[in-house]
Formats: C-alpha cells, sequence, structure tokens
C-alpha cells in the first residue's frame, strides 16, 4: 500500500478527494431539494383542484347606491 504513495502525491489525493466529496454532497441536496418529498425548504407541494367547466359563476358585484 505504501508503493501507491509513492505513485501519487498524497497532498493532491486529499485536496481532488475533499473537492469530489464537496461536489457531490452539493449535488444530493440539490437533488433532494428538487424533490416533493425531500424538499425541507418549501416542503411537500400540494396538488391544486382542477378547474371544471360546470362550476358555478360568482354573482356580479353591485356598486353602492349613492345619496
Amino acid at each position: 500500500m505504501w508503493r501507491i504513495w509513492l505513485l501519487i502525491d498524497p497532498r493532491r489525493a486529499f485536496v481532488i478527494q475533499g473537492i469530489w466529496l464537496g461536489f457531490l454532497a452539493i449535488m444530493i441536496h440539490l437533488i433532494l431539494l428538487s424533490s416533493n418529498k425531500f424538499n425541507w425548504i418549501d416542503g411537500p407541494k400540494t396538488a391544486k383542484a382542477p378547474v371544471t367547466q360546470n362550476a358555478p359563476m360568482p354573482a356580479p358585484a353591485t356598486a353602492p347606491a349613492g345619496k
């Protein structure tokens, strides 16, 4: 095992490993934030009720009578 470290500089290997693990952690967090189940900032998104064609129209607003 010690012969591997003669071929590879340990400082460079640890820096590259740290950069890789940091990138991997950021990507995992972004993937989890984009999911509906594991989004801890916005919470789960709820589905809106579909708009139907037979929904009743709201009553028109009337202006108040002037004096």
